[in-house]
């Protein structure tokens, strides 16, 4: 299992907080919002599909029985291969920070 880039893990992060409503477009939002930086679209379904290309993640089509938009959006769930990965990122960002005083405030107040 190859590492996780931080563009797949905060992907995979904002799958994880949205459950069951991580369609394109709140992925987007998400996104956004935990980096505060803007993301295109382009970047958004690109980085999904080479996701579920990577087994870390499954894409289901929306329920045709229900709202017309639902039945076209694209739903997506973090796999086990999926969750095996950020869990060794996570694992991987503990090791790398550990002992390491927080230099940024330090340096901030100098």
């Amino acid at each position: 299992m190859k590492r996780l880039t931080m563009n797949e893990q905060i992907f995979l992060i904002a799958i994880w907080h949205l459950g069951d409503e991580a369609y394109g477009l709140k992925i987007r939002e998400k996104v956004m919002e935990l980096t505060g930086s803007e993301v295109l679209f382009g970047t958004i379904y690109n980085t999904l599909n080479y996701l579920v290309k990577k087994d870390y993640i499954e894409a289901r089509k929306g329920d045709p029985e229900q709202e017309k938009q639902d039945s076209k959006r694209v739903y997506y769930q973090i796999t086990k291969e999926g969750f095996k990965a950020l869990h060794k990122a996570r694992k991987l960002q503990k090791t790398l920070w550990q002992g390491i005083p927080d230099f940024v405030s330090e340096t901030i107040k100098k």
